[in-house]
């Protein structure tokens, strides 16, 4: 059996990553550019990268496919555009890499080391509203919260 870890690590065969500064040139290059933010909307709200489209990973096949109530029109129509998928830490847009490439989209990479990387490069994030958000506040938001009851047990 495989752990989340062991799972992203064999999706990376076939993945690839690219780092923040590789986004940011990427974005002046290329400004058709979809960075798809597979994060939840709740997530989403609280700050992400301006432009980015939000299709949460628990969605994403049927959102990528016509004739489903998730489908996304800008993201079927993107089969052939380049597209980078973002989330928290690189983790989920990983797998959502993956899922796009075996679905058919022909450029989709993984942003390595998430919004939280793309926010440590000091690149700005927005809110709902649209508003910048503070990137000290940002870290506070990134700092996983892991509570003692989601920790393995200790053997005895």
């Amino acid at each position: 059996m495989k752990n989340f870890i062991e799972l992203i690590q064999g999706c990376l065969t076939d993945v690839r990553e690219i780092m923040p500064w590789d986004l940011e040139e990427r974005l002046q290059e290329n400004p058709d550019l979809l960075i798809l933010d597979v994060r939840e909307p709740y997530e989403f709200d609280a700050m992400h990268i301006s432009g980015s489209l939000n299709v949460p990973r628990g969605i994403l096949e049927s959102a990528c496919e016509w004739e489903y109530e998730e489908t996304v029109p800008e993201l079927v129509q993107a089969r052939e555009h380049e597209i980078v998928v973002v989330c928290r830490s690189g983790y989920r847009s990983v797998l959502a890499a993956r899922s796009m490439q075996v679905l058919g989209y022909q450029d989709v990479v993984s942003l390595r080391t998430g919004l939280r990387g793309w926010k440590d490069y000091e690149q700005p994030l927005k809110d709902v509203q649209g508003r910048p958000i503070d990137l000290a506040d940002a870290d506070l938001y990134f700092t996983p919260q892991v509570r003692p009851d989601q920790m393995k047990p200790a053997l005895g």
